[in-house]
């Protein structure tokens, strides 16, 4: 039965299974890179941003000092670019005064210096003072000063320095300069599908100044379709050859690093990290499908000190900041144009991007984006977008958001897990959208479909069921239905005692007071046991249990409505009187049994309701609970199917319209609830109905004499008096039963 009930149920909403796999289907064939989805492209980037402003240490990192061509040092010592002269003496003060471990120039000398006026002079000297020797001698005094180009070649060569070199990829792009020694041969990666940036221009340092330099790097920055800066490419082609970024390069010189080595998990495989030996061990940083390494921000602007470079070549700035430090000079004046977008600042001075790249090349801190995260995506989207795809259908709204909310949390919360804790970056944006697309598109669907469905099947049934039951329903509407059908079920009847008299006590708009008071009260007894109202006749009210909702215990909740019934109306005497109403007294009948139920009716008008002689049986025992002067009375059925009662039975009698005779019982509550005394006439009541029946009058007679002194009010007890007294003077024949005839309704 349960498969069969779920089978329904994803056949009722297989039209949002379908939307759900659609949605999947889509960021699938994205994760695989079949075609692109530019949102979760944005999205993905969005995210990643958030993940490096969310785990920045924003410390500064005291290892890395960045000498500033600021506008105080542009203002003091003129315009970029200087002459070589100041750059010579900025170097010559960074490594013999203060003394740092090693320096890296974000800017290119790829010009001859020619402000000192030096090819003038011998200009001069090869034409209009060609024979002048004095002149000339004074010329070659004078040429190691003016020949600023080659003071700085002095004073780079032998000392821990890396200059920079911009890659050009531009149309017309052409070769200036000398690019530094390749990291790696041409032939590195042959015969294997390996991409790499590659750049048919550049413009690099004079021959000179490279050739006297520790070595080079590039400078260039990958920027995002977003026009954030997020990578560096540690490796590029250009020159025939791959050369390594100006970071790398640094930490290499710094570590005292050997020779850099390509990283492949296999035979196959791209390139997955680049790595090289150090006295201390082995160093392996992690790159992407094009050798690029994620940039490790550790905050805004300012995660590294500043010192003007005005300062350093006026020996003002504090010897205890520079000494064995790693020394970039770089900008951050406006006017040079060297800030950068990225997601730590908004404008952060591309000098900082590549201090950043080597403070986690030392650090080891690069985050890792190996290829089988890809795969690792790829089987996540595909379980927990199915899950949604397929439970939420199945699920209430609640449920429902529940459970995508959980699945929403584990992704992320394992996410940022494998940032922090693994130093993994796992794509986040394609599987998180998907979950959010599929229970938007489940929401929007039960909402603007499922809800009109839901509203039309409470409009069928919302009139006769409580409200929990309809909602209940509606998650498998096909499992309900009105039409007719046989089913064992348990009907009720109730009715008001001297109604007619009431109602001519009082004037007709108290009358309606009364009875809205009295039946809202007696319904929503009804609905709290689950039962199907039928309708209202008067002051009578009719309900049966076991449908269109199946109940297992249909008889023994309409014995518990009847109970509590006969309890909330006691409850109601109070009231009724401080208003002036009479106190109202009901007898209820109560019969189980095979019916018809269904929507019956005519074209005009229909009722879902329940037919057959099981319910006219049950509207008769209502009617003879005046009889017997007791509140409930219960059929043998009934009493069969619910055991946990105490009952009395009253008689066995034969109803108008039925030859069969039936058991009928007075329901005293749960059989654990009655009291000892309470027991104690029970057990003597069946007593005497038992001699009653075998004609054992004065056995019969003074057992219930015995129970009217301990109960003189109890009419069944004085009636079964009068039947004796009756019975005596005139004897039944052989063929007496015991059974009550009742000729009327």
């Amino acid at each position: 039965m349960a498969a069969d009930s779920i089978s329904r149920r994803f056949r009722r909403h297989a039209p949002r299974v379908a939307i759900g796999l659609a949605v999947l289907a889509v960021f699938l064939a994205h994760a695989l890179n079949l075609w692109r989805l530019d949102l979760v492209d944005a999205s993905e980037r969005y995210l990643y941003d958030f993940r490096v402003r969310l785990f920045m240490p924003n410390t500064i990192d005291e290892r890395i000092v960045i000498v500033d061509l600021d506008e105080r040092s542009l203002a003091e010592v003129g315009r970029w670019p200087w002459g070589r002269q100041h750059v010579a003496s900025l170097l010559d003060a960074l490594t013999v005064h203060y003394r740092a471990a090693a320096v890296g120039f974000d800017v290119i000398f790829a010009e001859a210096d020619e402000s000192s006026g030096l090819k003038i002079l011998e200009r001069i000297a090869a034409n209009q003072l060609r024979g002048d020797a004095a002149y000339r001698r004074a010329l070659d005094a004078l040429r190691p000063e003016l020949d600023h180009d080659r003071l700085f070649t002095e004073a780079l060569r032998g000392r821990p320095v890396i200059l920079g070199a911009f890659f050009d990829d531009s149309k017309g792009a052409r070769q200036t300069g000398e690019l530094p020694a390749p990291a790696l041969p041409a032939d590195s990666f042959a015969g294997r599908d390996q991409y790499v940036h590659a750049y048919p221009g550049f413009s690099a340092n004079l021959p000179a100044f490279q050739r006297a330099a520790a070595g080079g790097g590039h400078v260039n920055a990958l920027v995002d379709g977003d026009g954030n800066v997020r990578r560096v490419a540690l490796l590029v082609e250009g020159g025939g050859a791959y050369h390594e970024a100006f970071s790398l390069a640094i930490a290499r010189l710094v570590l005292s690093g050997g020779p850099l080595r390509p990283g492949f998990p296999d035979d196959y495989s791209p390139m997955e990290w680049v790595e090289f030996t150090t006295p201390g061990g082995k160093v392996s940083i992690p790159v992407d499908g094009d050798i690029s390494a994620l940039v490790p921000f550790r905050g805004r602007a300012g995660s590294f000190r500043y010192i003007p470079a005005v300062d350093v070549m006026t020996r003002k700035a504090d010897p205890a900041l520079l000494a064995d430090r790693i020394v970039l000079v770089g900008s951050s004046a406006a006017g040079l144009n060297d800030l950068r977008a990225t997601p730590a600042d908004p404008v952060l001075p591309g000098v900082e991007v590549h201090a950043t790249m080597i403070s986690g090349i030392l650090d080891g801190v690069v985050k890792d984006k190996p290829a089988f995260l890809l795969g690792a995506d790829i089987l996540l989207l595909g379980i927990l977008g199915g899950l949604l795809a397929l439970a939420l259908p199945l699920l209430s709204p609640f449920r429902g958001t529940l459970l995508a909310g959980i699945a929403i949390a584990a992704l992320v919360g394992g996410n940022l897990w494998l940032w922090q804790a693994a130093n993994l970056v796992m794509p986040l944006a394609g599987t998180a959208l998907a979950l959010l697309v599929i229970y938007v598109c489940n929401m929007s669907w039960g909402f603007f479909v499922e809800s009109r469905s839901k509203r039309q099947f409470a409009s069928l049934f919302g009139q006769y069921v409580p409200p929990e039951l309809v909602d209940e329903m509606a998650r498998d509407p096909e499992a309900y239905s009105m039409e007719g059908r046989n089913e064992q079920l348990t009907v009720l009847f109730s009715d008001v005692r001297g109604f007619t008299t009431i109602s001519e006590g009082l004037d007709p708009k108290e009358l309606a007071r009364l009875m809205n008071a009295y039946l809202g009260a007696m319904t929503e007894v009804v609905r709290r046991k689950r039962g199907t109202l039928d309708k209202y006749i008067g002051d009578a009210i009719m309900a049966f249990w076991g449908a269109p909702v199946a109940d297992p215990e249909h008889a023994t909740h309409a014995i518990e409505t009847a109970l509590e019934m006969q309890v909330e109306l006691r409850k109601l005497d109070e009231p009724f009187r401080q208003r002036g109403w009479p106190v109202l007294h009901i007898g209820i009948g109560i019969n189980s049994g095979t019916m018809t139920v269904g929507d019956m009716g005519s074209p005009v008008r229909k009722s879902y309701t329940v037919m057959g002689d099981a319910v006219n049986l049950g509207s008769r025992l209502e009617g003879i609970t005046k009889e017997y002067d007791v509140g409930i009375v219960v059929g043998e059925d009934a009493r069969r199917l619910a055991p946990g009662f105490a009952y009395r039975e009253l008689d066995r009698v034969r109803v108008k319209g039925k030859d069969e005779p039936v058991a009928i019982h007075q329901p005293l509550g749960r059989a654990g609830d009655i009291t000892p005394a309470e027991a104690d006439a029970l057990r003597k009541w069946t007593d005497a109905l038992a001699h009653f029946r075998q004609q054992h009058w004065d056995a019969a007679e003074v057992a219930l004499r015995t129970l009217v002194a301990a109960d003189p009010g109890r009419r069944l007890y004085h009636l079964y008096l009068e039947r004796i007294a009756h019975l005596r003077s005139d004897p039944p024949g052989p063929g007496w039963d015991g059974v009550t005839t009742f000729k009327t309704k």
